[in-house]
């Protein structure tokens, strides 16, 4: 019988080789396999070292809120003086733009027969005066009965309404300024006919100027009346004021409370209808202030910042007071609170740290 060489029984069976190296690396890969499962919990027994961060103490101090709201200047007081009698304008005292004194004339009325009126009523209270004299004179002595004394007494009462009446139209034919203020605009000219109640000028009182702003619901019932308010009008310039009137029903279009500030005006150099800036202080509360630098975002995001309680972070997000240039006022942290100042970037929150205390 023929022998077989050991070469050609592979090389006519190939597939025995691909057998052979597939078992081969089956074997190789279980044994990697094993050996990584090995070394697995000699990784997990290795400590992580923590993280080094530093952190400042805060003391929280009573501080307010801003609010900052848009207005227009208003004039302290306005008026529109209409005719009270009918008649034609004789006289113009001033002209549109003018400052007038309180009871100043601004314009007049012819008085037509007013005056001879005036006189026909005092000779009628003359003799209304003689006939109840005389009803009450004989009254006394029972000479008249009490229906005649009591027509009497009427009859005088009428004259001297009519006296009053007359007095009161003649003085309504000069129109005056019930205020001291600014002719702001003049309705008629000299020569024109008024009947009662026709416009005749307008008047302004910018003694003392009103910012007219409205604020809202959320910040209404922290206002008060008299408290001061910083003003700064739109070239720049600032001034300071009170709170002189809050409204106690909302806007129905925009649901906020129309209030109104109030401020001197000295030589009425302040015009009404210009745009301005309030800033308003609201209540008391306490807050911390930090610095951008301390801020940090948490996982979702959210800005806050990374405290410290015993040795492990908490995040807490802000609650903004109010910002200024060099940082802003949170509320929220207690009466005082650690807060990390370096190293917050690396640290999550309900990481155990090592911490170190930053002396301001």
């Amino acid at each position: 019988m023929a022998r077989v060489s050991p070469f050609r029984f592979i090389a006519t069976r190939p597939y025995l080789v691909s057998l052979f190296l597939v078992t081969m690396l089956t074997l190789w890969l279980g044994v990697g396999m094993l050996n990584a499962e090995d070394s697995t919990p000699q990784h997990n027994e290795q400590e992580i070292p923590l993280a080094k961060v530093a952190f400042t103490s805060f003391v929280a101090s009573p501080t307010h809120k801003n609010i900052d709201l848009y207005g227009r200047t208003a004039p302290n007081k306005q008026a529109k003086l209409g005719a009270e009698i009918a008649g034609k304008i004789t006289q113009l005292k001033v002209s549109k733009g003018d400052s007038v004194k309180q009871g100043q004339v601004i314009a007049l009325i012819d008085k037509g027969d007013l005056e001879i009126q005036l006189e026909r009523a005092r000779a009628m209270l003359k003799v209304k005066e003689k006939e109840f004299n005389a009803a009450k004179s004989l009254q006394s002595k029972g000479l008249q009965g009490e229906v005649a004394f009591t027509n009497a007494q009427a009859g005088l009462v009428e004259a001297r309404a009519m006296v009053s009446n007359a007095k009161i139209a003649l003085r309504n034919t000069a129109v005056t300024a019930p205020f001291s203020g600014i002719v702001e605009h003049l309705f008629i000219e000299k020569g024109d006919f008024v009947g009662v109640g026709d416009p005749v000028a307008s008047l302004l009182d910018l003694s003392k100027i009103v910012i007219e702003a409205d604020v809202s619901e959320r910040h209404i019932q922290d206002l008060v009346l008299g408290q001061q308010a910083k003003v700064r009008f739109i070239n720049g310039q600032e001034a300071q004021g009170k709170v002189r009137y809050i409204s106690r029903v909302s806007s129905d279009s925009t649901n906020t409370f129309p209030i109104e500030i109030e401020l001197a005006n000295p030589k009425q150099r302040i015009p009404a209808g210009i745009s301005t800036e309030v800033s308003l202080n609201l209540q008391d509360q306490l807050a911390i202030k930090v610095t951008p630098a301390m801020l940090a975002l948490d996982e979702s995001g959210n800005l806050g910042v990374k405290t410290l309680i015993e040795d492990r972070i908490k995040f807490v997000p802000i609650n903004l007071v109010k910002a200024e240039q060099d940082g802003v006022w949170l509320t929220g942290l207690g009466e005082k609170v650690d807060i990390v100042t370096t190293g917050q970037g690396f640290v999550r929150d309900g990481d155990q740290v090592i911490a170190v205390e930053q002396k301001n």
